[in-house]
């Protein structure tokens, strides 16, 4: 049976919009300083997957031209409504597949989107819409282990474990031994140079209430079954109530993984 588009996780978005929105926060200022030193005055930006704007507010402020691919419909739509400005295009679709011409952007921008492209389009693309010597930009936000979040996400994982969303894979690495897997891609690959990561402290903190609406925004917990996902985010949301003072800090480390097209 073929499945919905809306079955994919990265459409999961689109039908909370709204919520996404109001819960997701923008980025670093200064990383988007370090972004615009290497690129040109009033750059032209394509940037992928910008879901309600949370990045292209900053791209637009400081003098960008941004040419933005959305897949989803409503979020597109929220983007607009968020973001009326002459220097914002948005395209509806998907970035492997949108016809944006060839070799006409200074930079390929992503924040927390670019996982969802696939491997040889993560690479390839931005080789074809990218002026001679463009860079890509990809942010990614990288949880780590740190005493921040004063043992809340050790408490958390029998609650994951409870409704089948436990954690696989490696452990949360140290805050300086973040390498987000781009940076690798890119490294590897002779038709790029001046690869590099940069790094910025960035705790998150919320409420329970917030905590809650900030788990409804993941494509994770879109994709559970309505039942699970109710109890999922009610037991967090007692979790931070009667455990952590109503309090939560989410200890993150924001990446921006630069390249230039050789």
């Amino acid at each position: 049976m073929t499945k919905s588009p809306a079955a994919e996780p990265r459409r999961s978005f689109d039908g909370i919009a709204e919520i996404y929105h109001r819960i997701r926060p923008a980025y670093p200022a200064p990383m988007f300083e370090d972004l615009f030193r290497l690129l040109p005055g009033h750059p032209a930006i394509l940037e992928v997957g910008p879901g309600t704007g949370q990045a292209t507010r900053d791209l637009l402020s400081r003098r960008a031209t941004v040419h933005a691919i959305e897949i989803g419909p409503s979020m597109a739509a929220k983007l607009r409504e968020a973001l009326p400005s002459s220097a914002l295009t948005i395209t509806i679709g998907d970035f492997e597949e949108a016809d944006v011409g060839e070799h006409g952007f200074d930079a390929v921008f992503s924040a927390t989107a670019y996982h969802w492209i696939s491997p040889e389009a993560q690479i390839d693309r931005p080789v074809s819409v990218l002026k001679p010597g463009g860079v890509i930009a990809v942010v990614d936000l990288n949880q780590v282990s740190s005493l921040d979040d004063k043992g809340f996400f050790a408490a958390a994982q029998p609650i994951y474990d409870r409704y089948g969303e436990g954690h696989a894979g490696p452990p949360a690495p140290e805050r300086n031994a973040v390498d987000p897997p781009i940076h690798r891609v890119l490294r590897g690959d002779p038709r790029f140079s001046n690869v590099k990561v940069r790094a910025y402290d960035w705790n998150q903190t919320y409420s329970a209430a917030d905590y809650r609406k900030l788990m409804l925004s993941y494509s994770t917990t879109q994709m559970m079954t309505p039942p699970a996902r109710q109890g999922l985010l009610d037991d967090m949301e007692n979790l931070i109530r009667q455990q952590f003072d109503d309090q939560v800090t989410r200890p993150i480390v924001v990446t921006l993984t630069t390249a230039t097209v050789t």
